[in-house]
């Protein structure tokens, strides 16, 4: 049992393997009391949080705080009611508890697939002035420090009610003394690990973007003071959603911290006519003892088996090469079938057409919207050219930029009101592009019969779904005004219905998404598509740091890293092809540039590149990741992979710069088993888990620029 309930006490213990969470009724508000190690349930449960009695809501630690009523922190919703007025004041009104997990109607979520991995809580509160009811969810793992957080507004009365704001969970804190930590960055620097020290006042993040942005990731983790990967106490949170989100920290004048999360409040309302209710996404909160690293395991084991679904969850994925460094927009269908023919002798499984294979593309101003070959660069067409890729042994994917139109597009010449707008004001064009209305019926239809029409009639195997330019002018011609605050989040809940269907249709495509890199790599895209194009910047010391960051809470799994060209097309940096490759390995792998122009030395380097990673690909992708030194604090970085039973790793080791005269190195390993020995694959070499953990691996002396190197380890039977 996940959830205890002592009614006489109006006590809520969640409790999992190695966590305790704990809400107190007080004066009939929900109270959040406790939340850390685990507790035994039979001891004395009552008074765990010093204000919990006694004095003013705005030193009460609670679960789902209003404002208006004494309350004067961050508040967790918002509600207008008819007369105008803006005070609600929700009281606990009963409970329910519930086997597994439910699912979220129209919303991505994490999910379990047996009643025993889960069970949920439902706390009913209720204003009855407004008849408003609303209920608290939360689901516990049992196996698993997790818990799942969302709720549903309900209006139970007879006149309508708009929501101002309404946020997926808030946690207070009993102390202030703690850093947030979080992922920033911009496009193509994407996954900046930023950690702040707390003090007296707010510490936010958010995007007003329509996306979860290069900005800002959807996620926030608070830290006790000198917690870091390996020791410490550290509280994650998750925002399963692809729109604008915000996450607020705040200390108040009594050194308590409380964190919101939700979808950003900002130009957002929700008109509830009586009857109607209006389901948050879902806030995934983890709670780790063991540090940072343990914290990012469980949401790497979360995320790769209890979000991602379909076909690819627990499938290796296929080594690729991508056109689109390698040619740009300029290609013909001989051109493509050279590349793949390279790649099949190498033993690359998978080539993908990027941009400008439809419509009249032939820059990036036009033909979005326009889902049909251009016959001029394949007079074959696109089943012509998978034909040819497949005859050379690799399957074919395909790049698409559904959610986006041209003004120079014969749809928008036929549709011009199916963009988001606003009537009288100019239509902000980014990137000579605009945001087709996914709020709008119609739209979603014209896209999922274009897009069928093609994986219907071609082989494909894959798709890199795109997306290259944030939400402007956030309106929609077929919503009435009462309703316009609504359209950023319906754009969002019009996107998933559509990928719903995609995906369902057809389930033997692996699905990528993209934002311009790494725009909107959140857990509400990765629930329909298991990996994520991780950042444009393909250059091998920036990805040390966009793919070390991004590991903070997305597992390996879900990252896609190719090896490019040198010079890099993003920052004009000269790196080693191992190098390279040892960074990509590290991810979902694969090539961004023109194999035809390998040298011969260069074939056989990428030959033996390939083939080293099928051979560790499971475990990279499926293992469990360790980081050893992070590039956010010197020149060096290293991180290991190891199997669940701990009997095989692969340790990565990468400095970015020479020194001169250097001390000799050791690296400390983590996750081994320290009672069984272990052999190094290539020098035959047997140390003990204990020793490699605590005295380190030596590291070899090499003197040049951009050195890497790989290890793997296997136990001795």
């Amino acid at each position: 049992m996940a959830i205890w309930v002592q009614e006489d006490k109006g006590i809520f213990h969640l409790q999992s393997k190695g966590m305790s969470y704990i809400i107190e009724l007080v004066n009939g508000y929900p109270a959040h009391v406790y939340w850390g190690e685990k507790l035994r349930h039979g001891s004395n449960l009552e008074g765990l949080h010093p204000l919990v009695t006694g004095g003013s809501l705005d030193r009460l630690p609670q679960e789902y705080p209003q404002y208006g009523t004494g309350d004067f922190r961050v508040p967790a919703y918002q509600a207008k009611l008819e007369d105008g007025t803006r005070v609600t004041e929700l009281r606990y009104s009963g409970y329910r508890v519930l086997a597994g997990k439910p699912k979220l109607a129209g919303l991505p979520a994490v999910y379990v697939e047996s009643e025993e991995e889960a069970d949920t809580l439902e706390l009913i509160l209720r204003d009855d002035y407004a008849k408003l009811n609303v209920v608290l969810r939360y689901s516990v793992y049992q196996e698993m420090d997790v818990i799942a957080r969302s709720v549903e507004f309900v209006n139970d009365g007879p006149a309508p009610l708009q929501l101002l704001r309404a946020l997926s969970t808030s946690v207070d804190f009993p102390a202030g003394d703690m850093d947030m930590i979080y992922l920033s960055g911009a496009w193509s620097r994407e996954g900046r690990l930023t950690r702040r020290q707390l003090e007296q006042g707010s510490t936010s993040i958010e995007s007003r973007r329509g996306m979860s942005s290069h900005q800002h990731n959807p996620f926030a983790a608070l830290a006790k003071r000198g917690t870091d990967e390996r020791q410490g106490e550290v509280y994650g949170f998750s925002l399963v959603y692809s729109g604008g989100f915000e996450a607020v920290a705040e200390v108040d004048s009594f050194g308590m911290t409380r964190l919101t999360m939700g979808v950003n409040s900002l130009d957002f309302s929700w008109r509830l006519e009586p009857g109607e209710s209006f389901q948050t996404p879902e806030a995934v909160m983890v709670y780790s003892g063991q540090g940072l690293g343990e914290m990012s395991r469980t949401y790497h084991r979360l995320y790769r088996t209890r979000l991602s679904r379909g076909e690819y969850r627990d499938k290796e994925r296929p080594i690729l090469v991508n056109n689109w460094e390698a040619t740009y927009f300029d290609f013909n269908t001989d051109k493509l079938e050279a590349i793949a023919a390279e790649g099949a002798k190498l033993g690359i499984e998978l080539f993908v057409l990027d941009d400008g294979w439809f419509g009249k593309r032939d820059a990036d101003n036009s033909s979005l919207g326009d889902w049909v070959e251009d016959l001029r660069k394949l007079p074959g067409g696109l089943s012509d050219l998978a034909a040819r890729v497949n005859g050379h042994g690799l399957k074919f994917g395909l790049w698409v930029e559904p959610e986006m139109i041209s003004p120079d597009s014969d749809l928008y010449r036929s549709h011009p009101d199916w963009c988001l707008h606003v009537p009288g004001r100019r239509r902000s064009e980014l990137r000579w592009q605009l945001v087709l209305d996914y709020t709008r019926e119609e739209v979603r239809e014209y896209i999922y019969e274009s897009l069928s029409r093609i994986f219907s009639s071609v082989p494909v195997a894959y798709i890199k779904w795109d997306m290259n330019r944030c939400l402007t002018e956030i309106g929609s011609a077929q919503l009435p005004p009462e309703r316009q605050g609504e359209t950023g989040h319906r754009y969002v809940l019009g996107l998933y219905e559509l990928l719903e269907r995609l995906t369902s249709a057809f389930p033997h495509i692996l699905f990528e998404s993209c934002c311009s890199g790494g725009g909107r790599f959140d857990p509400g895209m990765l629930y329909y598509m298991p990996q994520t194009w991780t950042s444009d910047d393909t250059d091998a010391v920036e990805r040390l740091k966009i793919q070390y960051g991004t590991s903070l809470v997305y597992p390996v799994s879900s990252m896609g890293a190719h090896v490019s060209a040198v010079p890099n097309h993003q920052v004009g940096r000269i790196t080693p092809l191992s190098f390279r490759g040892d960074v990509a390995m590290s991810g979902n792998f694969g090539y961004e540039l023109d194999l035809t122009k390998f040298t011969p030395e260069e074939k056989e380097l990428v030959k033996v590149q390939v083939a080293n990673y099928k051979g560790i690909r499971s475990l990279v992708q499926q293992g469990n990741l360790y980081r050893l030194q992070s590039p956010f604090e010197g020149n060096e970085t290293a991180w290991m992979f190891v199997s669940d039973d701990q009997r095989e790793a692969l340790v990565y080791y990468f400095r970015v710069l020479a020194e001169p005269h250097p001390p000799r190195r050791s690296l400390l390993l983590s996750g081994l088993n320290p009672e069984l020995d272990y052999r190094l694959t290539d020098s035959g070499e047997v140390y003990g888990g204990d020793r490699l953990m605590q005295a380190g691996l030596a590291l070899p002396e090499i003197q040049r620029d951009f050195v890497s190197g790989c290890f793997r380890l296997l136990a001795e039977a």
